[in-house]
């Protein structure tokens, strides 16, 4: 498993617009919670991907992503290793063609599978981290 170069990294996320955040919380104490906030200020829209809620940061949230009618730029997922092949052949039913999984978690199932269905993959990254490392404003 490889992520992309820090340009291509840079690339996504200058052109992205929306990013559906998979596992968000509407705990403000989760990871999930904080890093979305941070990325919302940033100008980025973000649509909750969270069976389990109704409303996160003020956007309505979706039992799946399959349920989102509009373009999303990545997916990120806050979930653990277990749930990504699962919701690598869902991404892989959507528009979108980045999947972004957050700091700490991998599979190489997912990873090889969306591969080969032409994403492109980041894994283990924090994409707070990555937008303040490699985005100067």
């Amino acid at each position: 498993m490889q992520n992309p170069s820090n340009e291509e990294i840079s690339k996504i996320l200058v052109q992205a617009k929306t990013i559906a955040v998979v596992g968000l919380s509407d705990n403000p104490e989760r990871t999930s919670y904080q890093i979305s906030k941070i990325m919302q200020e940033l100008g980025y829209r973000i649509i909750p991907i969270n069976p389990t809620v109704d409303e996160v940061l003020g956007e309505k949230s979706y039992s799946s992503l399959l349920e989102v009618n509009e373009q999303i730029d990545i997916i990120n997922v806050f979930r653990r290793p277990e749930y990504l092949p699962s919701l690598a052949k869902e991404a892989a039913q959507t528009n979108c063609k980045v999947f972004w999984a957050q700091q700490g978690i991998v599979n190489q199932e997912a990873y090889e599978y969306l591969i080969a269905k032409d994403f492109t993959v980041i894994m283990d990254l924090c994409i707070k981290v990555a937008h303040a490392v490699l985005i100067k404003k």
